[in-house]
């Protein structure tokens, strides 16, 4: 008797934490949104925050206008292909440093381990920044995870 006691106990208690788990997992508030993008911490959020929601045009918005600025249509076609993959990637964005109109900011590439008894390691990276016409803009972000490898770069001839 005791003992059907302590097992309904514990099925209830599992049933409360499953409860728990689903209120909480369906009433989390979603923090992707964007930011202002007065400052060079605000474009890289934004810029990261496009290329994961696939929204490549806003996205392709936030670079410099400078010589060999790839072209819209080669930029969406690095997303599609994979030669830029910003899934299973975290970022943290931090603190930049302003110096006239360049801007480095710091940012923590956060990545899932891939077995369930190891943890995730980050990856400090950084972007960097110019200011055009008022506004910052996307020179360079870490390779791979956000930017193509031949973006702003001399095509061999």
């Amino acid at each position: 008797m005791k003992q059907d006691r302590f097992l309904t106990g514990i099925l209830i208690g599992i049933g409360v934490l499953i409860v728990l788990a689903l209120t909480v997992f369906f009433t989390r508030k979603d923090n992707q949104t964007y930011v202002a993008e007065d400052t060079p911490e605000g474009v890289v959020h934004n810029y990261v925050l496009a290329a994961l929601n696939r929204d490549y045009e806003k996205a392709y918005g936030y670079l410099a206008d400078l010589e060999h600025k790839p072209t819209y249509e080669e930029f969406r076609r690095s997303f599609l292909n994979r030669e830029v993959n910003p899934d299973n990637t975290g970022v943290d964005v931090g603190k930049s440093e302003i110096v006239g109109d360049v801007a480095t900011v710091e940012i923590g590439l956060i990545f899932n381990s891939s077995d369930p008894f190891s943890g995730g390691y980050r990856n400090y990276e950084s972007a960097e920044l110019l200011k055009q016409h008022g506004a910052w803009k996307l020179t360079s972000m870490p390779r791979y995870n956000f930017w193509g490898y031949n973006w702003y770069q001399e095509t061999p001839k």
